[in-house]
């Protein structure tokens, strides 16, 4: 399995699979698609309505890796499941903080 997550000039960007309206917000671990892509699972209780479940997901990650919650934004998949986020900074040490954590 691949890692899900890719070293970019900008910091980290990371693959998740995002389960809106769960009964706890969390990060599980890593999945494998069916298209053979890794993801990070999380579950968050927010409503997947005006963005609210995209920023619970920024915050979980944020507060997880001990990182700013500015330095998390969603890059790309805003309306999908699967989600691309933007860690900024150092590739290497957020790398390390999230192998660490899931």
């Amino acid at each position: 399995m691949s890692d899900p997550f890719r070293a970019t000039s900008e910091g980290l960007l990371l693959s998740v699979r995002l389960t809106p309206k769960a009964a706890k917000d969390a990060l599980e671990g890593v999945e494998e698609l069916a298209d053979g892509r890794a993801v990070i699972k999380a579950r968050v209780r927010a409503v997947p309505e005006k963005g609210a479940a995209n920023k619970a997901l920024e915050n979980l990650v944020a507060k997880a890796l001990g990182v700013p919650k500015s330095s998390v934004s969603v890059a790309s998949g805003g309306t999908s499941r699967v989600k691309v986020l933007l860690l900024a900074g150092d590739a290497d040490a957020l790398k390390k903080k999230l192998q660490s954590v899931v």
